[in-house]
This record gives C-alpha cells, sequence and structure tokens, in this order.
C-alpha cells in the first residue's frame, strides 16, 4: 500500500510539471532589450515581439535597459528566476565582455532561443559632415591624432570592436565618446557632439535614407543592396577583407537553466514570430540578414563569432584579457 502511495504521488508530482510546462506562459513576460530606445538591438527586438505575443497568448513588456555595454541587462536577466519569464533581447556584446574586462557572464551562461538575424556595421556621418569619404576621414585621423571624435558605446560595442579591427590594419588614434547604445549615440552624432561613429544598418538606415546620414563605407567586403552607393570598407582599406565578414548579431536568450519545457515554448514561438512578415520586412529594408536560429546551431554560431573577434581584439591590443586566458581558442 504505502508503494502504490508514493508510485501515486510522484506520478501526480510528473502530471503537475508537465501541465505547468504546457501552460506556460500563463502570466505576461518581460523582453529585456540591452540598448536604449531606437538602437538597433531595440528595433529589431519590437519588430519581432508583436509576433512572439500572438505566438505564446500573452504580452511581452519590453524594457529598455541600457548600460556597461549591455553588461547592466544581461547581469539583470541573469539574476531574474530561471522561469522563462525574463528574458534577454541581446546583441554580440556580452561575448566580448570577459576578453575587454567588462563582465565575467558571456552567452555560455544562456541558451540560444533564437538568433534572429545579423547585421552590417556601417561607418556614418551627419549629412552636413566635412567628410565625404572613407578616405578622408581616414586621413584627418592620421594627421590629428586623438582629435577626432567617435561615438561609442563602451567597450566590446560594435564602435569599439571595428575602430580595433580598423587600428589593426590603419592609424586610427580616436577619442571614443560612450553612449548608451547606438540610438543615443547618433542622436549625439546628429546633434555635433562626436565626428562619426561606426553603427548597425538597422540603425542608420532610416536617418541615411531621410538625407539626415551619410554612410561613408560598410564593413562588409562589398556593397550591400540597402545601401548600395555606400562603397565596401575594402576600397579604403584592402587589409580588412582578412576580418570579413563580421557584423552585429540581435538574439533572444534565457538563462541556461530554465526548464527544458519551458525552453522549448519559448523556440517554438520565436521560431515562428521570426518568419513574420513584419519582421523579415524590417530585417530586409535595414540590410539584416534572417538567420532564425536555436539550439546547437546558434551556440556554434557564437563560438565561432567570440573566438574571431575575441582573437582579432587581442591581436589589435584592444583586448584587456588573453582569449587564451579565457580557454578560448584561435578560429
Amino acid at each position: 500500500m504505502f508503494r502504490k502511495m508514493i508510485g501515486a504521488a510522484s506520478a501526480l508530482v510528473m502530471m503537475t510539471a508537465v501541465s505547468a510546462a504546457q501552460q506556460f506562459p500563463e502570466r505576461e513576460l518581460l523582453g529585456v532589450v540591452m540598448w536604449g530606445a531606437g538602437g538597433a538591438t531595440d528595433v529589431v527586438a519590437r519588430a519581432v515581439n508583436p509576433a512572439a505575443e500572438k505566438e505564446l497568448g500573452k504580452s511581452i513588456v519590453v524594457l529598455n535597459k541600457a548600460g556597461g555595454a549591455g553588461a547592466i541587462s544581461t547581469a539583470y536577466v541573469n539574476a531574474a528566476p530561471s522561469d522563462g519569464y525574463t528574458f534577454l533581447y541581446g546583441a554580440e556584446n556580452p561575448q566580448l565582455h570577459p576578453i575587454m574586462g567588462v563582465s565575467k557572464l558571456d552567452y555560455g551562461s544562456f541558451y540560444p532561443v533564437n538568433i534572429l538575424g545579423r547585421g552590417v556595421a556601417v561607418v556614418v556621418v551627419p549629412a552636413d559632415s566635412k567628410y565625404t569619404s572613407m578616405e578622408e576621414l581616414l586621413a584627418d585621423i592620421e594627421a590629428n591624432p586623438g582629435q577626432v571624435k567617435m561615438g561609442s558605446t563602451g567597450p566590446g560595442g560594435l564602435p569599439s570592436t571595428i575602430s580595433a579591427l580598423i587600428k589593426n590594419v590603419a592609424d586610427f588614434d580616436v577619442t571614443a565618446i560612450p553612449f548608451d547604445g547606438e540610438g543615443p549615440g547618433l542622436t549625439a552624432m546628429l546633434g555635433g557632439e562626436v565626428d562619426f561613429m561606426p553603427t548597425g544598418i538597422s540603425a542608420a538606415a532610416e536617418n541615411i535614407k531621410a538625407g539626415k546620414m551619410r554612410a561613408l563605407a560598410v564593413v562588409n567586403a562589398e556593397p550591400v543592396d540597402t545601401l548600395p552607393e555606400a562603397p565596401a570598407i575594402t576600397t579604403a582599406l584592402p587589409d580588412m577583407e582578412k576580418f570579413l565578414p563580421w557584423g552585429p548579431f540581435y538574439g533572444v536568450f534565457v538563462k541556461a537553466d530554465t526548464p527544458d519545457d519551458v525552453t522549448a515554448r519559448l523556440v517554438e514561438a520565436f521560431k515562428t514570430a521570426a518568419t513574420s512578415e513584419e519582421f523579415t520586412t524590417l530585417m530586409a529594408n535595414r540590410g539584416n540578414i534572417v538567420m532564425n536560429i536555436s539550439g546547437d546551431e546558434a551556440a556554434d554560431f557564437l563560438k565561432k563569432w567570440q573566438q574571431v573577434t575575441a582573437w582579432a581584439l587581442q591581436d589589435t591590443g584592444a583586448a584587456k584579457v588573453s582569449p587564451e586566458e579565457l580557454g578560448i581558442s584561435r578560429p
């Protein structure tokens, strides 16, 4: 009789756990964006969010929590319960935090629900800037070391990483001015606070189309359809080709110890959401490439991206901690 009671109790617990997983989510969720409103990560997150809400059957509150080149939002999600109700709308930055001495926390502590897509970076200036080409910008930086101001998002952010890559092949002594995300940085650039800024095409595309900004170069080996008039950065810096293709990426992440059934539910929802017309149209219009990958495929992508970028930073002298010390092997 006692064994029967234990068996019945165990079965009840299992049924309750399965039922709870099937009911997820039972309340609204929180999607934490690691950059400020208007930046590339924010734009991508808000484009996929409505379709994800539809698939999950619950609302997703989007919270912009900028700071520390994404470290504040990453730590915030990592400190939340491992129940799937709080997740990160993140970009590439955490993969560089250990290398840049920003934080020990990278995506190794998270499960990649979905790598939504990747972007191409672009170097932009205000439309009325004296710089009309990448060659002119580089010449002025070489002639006036430390005098040209670059918009940045902090150590390990996209602008600082591109700066390190360029510094590997050219004289590139600039003064980096940090902002809480690409959106605020670009706004500051338009206000005359900085001279130029490397950024994701998705953050700058509308301002370029509106004639408020000028694209000096795309950080790619060839021009892209979204900005066909912008030359590839290899036109001005042929040696940059060894680092390409390279660019930002955008994804959805939960803590690694989130229950498998809950993670699977999120994976299913975002896989479908990433095929929505609203999302795919926005990604195409902004020059981003939809990836829509998760699990092992996403983990392999994250590992390779970290290897390539970390060692590029190390070889330019920009890394604060050697990738070798962190167990990151050369690609």
